[in-house]
């Protein structure tokens, strides 16, 4: 999908294989999912370090990309933070149609067929394009990035991406002057997809910005972490990095992305209108339904630190919604 990597509250239990009558609603599996995910997290007050099941093991590194790479803050947007471990990066993450457990797209990765792929860019643009996933990473010079995650859970990384901004394919084909939107949709596969079940969300899983959100020089199509090919469980071959709005806007295995002159409907504000909106900015003054938002968790830290507007990229990004109420439009 994505998240909501980031995402949206995920349940740690194994979700059972086949639809049972006796299955909760999908709002009780987010609202269950969501409990879990805040007593790890001690939003309650009491714990402030994660819990999960041990983790696969490490992804060898990609020789093809791996060899002589060194990652460094280096340009305008990047954190002096200290980076996540890729451990843990590729361990710990939402990826519904890989599973609802946060290990469960690590163990599952390999039913996540990454070649041959195709992506579409469709819609209001002047030059609509079908082309395969290799194709389209050779269009561009991939940029290192290095930015902050922070999920709408709670809890937070640094991550070292690699890619191209978003506005450099856009500005290729040429939106039209209609174009006010771009809508993005990942894979569809539940005859693969061990997660992809008609009880967790509607699929395909679908996400959108604004346009002039698309454009902004944040904004990054992803095809590798820590200097690898993007694994599976993060989202391969191609995902969404919007680094100022909540991890589940982060949608990943893109196959489709169509420009609209209307504001698309995405997953989770389909499946929960009241707790997960459209926008998703990163804001400590608007609390989830079920938790405050003021405070995160750093995967491999102890303790919590307060969260920061916009994810810490306001002074890029606030002008976007300027005259925008922020908590009516979350």
């Amino acid at each position: 999908m994505t998240d909501p990597d980031s995402t949206s509250p995920a349940p740690d239990p194994q979700q059972p294989a086949d639809p049972q009558p006796t299955d909760p609603g999908r709002r009780e599996v987010l609202r269950q999912g969501a409990l879990l995910t805040a007593t790890a997290l001690g939003l309650g007050g009491g714990l402030t370090l994660l819990t999960r099941r041990p983790a696969p093991a490490e992804p060898a590194p990609d020789p093809q990309t791996a060899a002589g790479r060194v990652i460094r803050p280096t340009g305008p947007y990047d954190t002096q933070e200290a980076m996540t471990g890729y451990r843990d990066m590729t361990t710990y993450n939402n990826f519904y149609e890989l599973g609802l457990g946060k290990d469960d797209p690590a163990r599952h990765a390999g039913a996540l067929p990454t070649r041959p792929w195709t992506v579409v860019v469709d819609g209001e643009v002047k030059k609509p394009v079908t082309l395969d996933i290799d194709t389209l990473q050779s269009w561009f010079p991939l940029e290192d990035r290095i930015y902050r995650m922070r999920c709408v859970e709670g809890w937070s990384m640094v991550m070292p991406w690699f890619g191209f901004p978003l506005a450099a394919l856009l500005r290729r084909l040429e939106p039209t002057g209609a174009a006010r939107y771009v809508q993005f949709t990942a894979i569809n596969a539940p005859d693969k997809l061990p997660g992809q079940r008609p009880w967790v969300l509607e699929w395909p899983y679908t996400e959108g910005l604004r346009l002039d959100e698309a454009l902004h020089p944040l904004t990054l199509l992803a095809v590798g972490l820590e200097g690898r090919s993007l694994p599976a469980q993060n989202g391969a071959p191609l995902r969404l990095v919007v680094p100022w709005k909540y991890g589940f806007k982060g949608i990943k295995a893109i196959v489709r992305m169509t420009l609209t002159r209307t504001q698309p409907q995405t997953t989770w504000a389909l499946a929960a209108p009241d707790e997960y909106g459209f926008y998703a900015n990163v804001n400590p003054a608007v609390p989830h339904p079920r938790w405050s938002q003021a405070t995160e968790q750093r995967i491999g830290e102890s303790g919590r630190r307060p969260t920061l507007p916009f994810n810490g990229y306001g002074e890029q990004v606030a002008g976007l919604y300027s005259g925008l109420d922020l908590r009516r439009n979350f």
